[in-house]
């Protein structure tokens, strides 16, 4: 596996070695052993997530606030979308800061993206499947909604037109509305309360 720090730190995009002949391709798309020899890190994912959505969809950018913050490592196997993530742990050189790679099914590339980060995607081709693993469950109490487009971001997302957004997306916050994270993005344990409350 090879690992490429990206600059946000802690950011990794990974890509497994494929093994292609005459009748396809194989690889071990997740071993818990390769993944913490090439990291470094020791990981326990508790819930796998499969999201399709078609081409024009913008997803994000979603996160949790701790004790709920989740790591994510997300991969597309079909399609090929623009995947991006902006750091939210409070107190970190790069709080605010954005990174994205574009990911798609022929290079098996995969992104993980460490707690506190905030994630969101834009579906490229016709159709797109993502696959991501979480370190933490699912708590609608705990989950966020960074602004897609907010000016102090300046994403450059490859929009062809307006994109597809669920109510909640179009309902995201701005940067400076958010609610503090931590540095690690999981020590804090600031009151949650229910979106929309």
């Amino acid at each position: 596996m090879h690992v490429q720090p990206l600059p946000l730190p802690g950011l990794l995009l990974l890509t497994p070695r494929q093994h292609a002949d005459h009748r396809g391709i194989f690889y071990e798309s997740f071993n818990t052993l390769t993944f913490a020899a090439a990291t470094g890190l020791d990981i326990a994912f508790v819930q796998d997530n499969h999201s399709e959505s078609r081409q024009g969809v913008l997803r994000g950018l979603h996160y949790q606030l701790p004790p709920h913050a989740q790591g994510k490592l997300v991969r597309v196997v079909a399609g090929e979308v623009y995947d991006a993530v902006v750091d939210l742990r409070r107190g970190s050189a790069t709080f605010g800061r954005w990174a994205a790679v574009r990911l798609d099914a022929a290079s098996a590339r995969q992104l993980w993206i460490p707690p506190g980060f905030a994630h969101g995607f834009l579906t490229l081709s016709e159709q797109a499947v993502l696959l991501y693993k979480t370190t933490r469950h699912y708590h609608p109490e705990a989950e966020r909604c960074l602004r897609w487009d907010d000016p102090r971001l300046a994403i450059p997302w490859p929009l062809r037109g307006a994109p597809i957004l669920s109510a909640r997306d179009q309902a995201g916050q701005s940067l400076d509305a958010l609610e503090p994270i931590a540095p690690d993005g999981e020590r804090d344990e600031p009151r949650i309360t229910p979106a929309g409350s």
